[in-house]
């Protein structure tokens, strides 16, 4: 029976990760589902997602963590299944732009936490503006909103926010 099993990695960036990485899984007859992997101030970093057999777990993770003493740091969690597709309620998408400051992140996600919203993905980066060449934040988040959860609520505590933090907050 196959198990779902999540390891995260980071190590500095250099060629053959990802590579060296799919090997150990494959070699352990681990099936390669999902992941989201970056490169951060020269530092690679990536969640991923496999399949593999109860059987091999214990000597699948124990390969995984002999990648330490190649610079990689690693941890392992036995995944848990998702919840069937009516329960985890609806989705909401974020997408955040303004003049860089401390602290957009931080307030949002409060806004979100205030109504028990899970935040499922998140990217964001700095980037210019184009005319002023001025520090951007843009975000882009999916959440999963609960059931019962007040939409118009999360708009007027993000309004809020926005107009706080001089930021534009798009929510669909």
């Amino acid at each position: 029976m196959n198990s779902s099993l999540v390891f995260t990695f980071l190590g500095q960036d250099r060629p053959g990760l990802v590579e060296r990485l799919a090997d150990i899984v494959a070699d352990h007859q681990g099936n390669w589902l999902e992941s989201r992997m970056t490169q951060l101030a020269g530092q690679f970093a990536g969640i991923v997602r496999v399949a593999v057999n109860e059987t091999d777990i214990d000597e699948l993770s124990n390969a995984l963590c002999s990648l330490n003493i190649e610079g990689l740091t690693i941890h392992i969690q036995p995944g848990v299944s998702d919840p069937a597709p009516g329960a985890r309620g609806k989705q909401c998408k974020l997408h955040i732009l303004g003049n860089d400051r401390p602290g957009i992140v931080r307030e949002v996600s409060r806004a979100l936490k205030q109504q028990q919203i899970n935040v499922i993905e998140m990217s964001s980066n700095i980037t210019s503006a184009a005319m002023s060449g001025d520090a951007l934040f843009e975000a882009h988040v999916s959440a999963q909103m609960p059931a019962g959860c007040d939409f118009d609520e999360l708009e007027d505590s993000l309004d809020a926010i926005a107009e706080q933090l001089d930021v534009d907050i798009v929510v669909s």
